[in-house]
């Protein structure tokens, strides 16, 4: 790396959710997860500079929802960088460019990801050789659950709040098609209360959330239909609850011929899994004409997570973080 590189522009994918299971709710106030992560190519591009001032700019299809003050999460993500960076040498504050195409509030962690981009971005940026992938993770999982795991990409368990992050073996590639409802968004704390309520209107107590044996078992052969038969979320029924328009979109999209399907995360965005690109393409086509209205895009995955993808000044190549490899999650994983 060169402390005199002008610019650093990274892409980073958005996430959906495989497999959600929630548990009980913790003393810091967040639910204990366990959750089944896959980075897809659907991408945000993010580019630092040097600049007098520290400032945010956003553009893209999603561009004018997004806070473009102090409050973004990617602003917050450089700043909290340069504030440890601040330990030993004061750093330039930095213009951010945020060329924005992962649905907002759509459960597919497009604020997570813009974080994760300006810390690799601005670690590039500012020849930050000390700050281990270690130190970068902790700072990340500080910003919000799912920023580890989009500094890695690929697919992998998140347990805790989900900022735990284990990759998972899963050779080949899962074929997608997003629907995301316009003008539609939900916010991940409006959901989980939503699940809380429906909960204990059911006097249902949660247990120890743990990874589908099945699930897993279907991504180390990358088995589509047995994937798609493993696709599990239980914030679902809180997301349809509070936009009935998803049961819908569920619906229409397995009527269509989809091989699984599920509203990713928190939502709104729903996520169908089909077996080749060609039937990506039917089943986009036949949601146009007959689904509820909405933005539709066909994404593969799994995916690198944040990766420097220019560098002025640098002609190193750059790869995206390994995903860690730490001791298995917490129960049985069969299959």
């Amino acid at each position: 790396m060169t402390s005199q590189a002008e610019t650093v522009t990274v892409r980073v994918p958005g996430k959906i959710n495989l497999g959600l299971s929630v548990g009980p709710l913790r003393e810091d106030g967040y639910h204990e997860l366990s959750t089944i992560y896959h980075a897809v190519s659907l991408y945000d591009t993010v580019t630092v500079q040097p600049a007098d001032d520290w400032s945010v700019h956003v553009t893209g299809p999603w561009g004018d929802r997004v806070p473009a003050d102090a409050s973004n999460l990617a602003l917050v993500a450089a700043r909290t960088l340069a504030r440890r960076r601040a330990r030993r040498a004061k750093v330039d504050p930095v213009r951010i460019d945020i060329d924005k195409n992962i649905p907002v509030a759509g459960g597919m962690a497009g604020g997570s990801a813009d974080a994760a981009a300006a810390l690799v971005g601005c670690r590039e940026l500012w020849a930050l050789d000390h700050i281990e992938n270690d130190m970068l993770e902790g700072i990340a999982a500080g910003l919000g659950s799912d920023v580890p795991f989009l500094l890695h990409g690929g697919t992998a368990i998140g347990t805790g709040r989900g900022e735990q992050v284990t990759s998972v073996l899963a050779r080949g590639e899962l074929h997608w098609v997003l629907w995301a409802g316009e003008d539609l968004s939900l916010s991940t704390p409006e959901v989980y209360a939503e699940w809380d309520r429906l909960r204990e209107e059911a006097g249902t107590v949660p247990g120890t959330p743990e990874p589908s044996g099945e699930l897993m078992a279907a991504l180390r052969r990358m088995d589509t239909d047995a994937v798609a038969d493993a696709l599990h979320n239980d914030l679902q029924d809180a997301a349809i609850s509070l936009q009935p328009v998803l049961s819908e979109a569920l619906a229409a999209g397995l009527d269509l011929g989809a091989r699984g399907a599920l509203v990713s995360g928190s939502g709104p965005t729903v996520a169908f899994l089909v077996g080749s690109q060609t039937e990506a393409i039917d089943l986009s086509v036949g949601l146009a004409a007959n689904g509820p209205h909405g933005d539709i895009v066909r994404a593969t995955g799994p995916v690198p997570g944040a990766q420097v993808v220019h560098h002025r000044n640098s002609p190193e190549p750059y790869r995206a973080l390994p995903t860690p490899h730490r001791p298995g999650p917490p129960g049985p994983v069969t299959g």
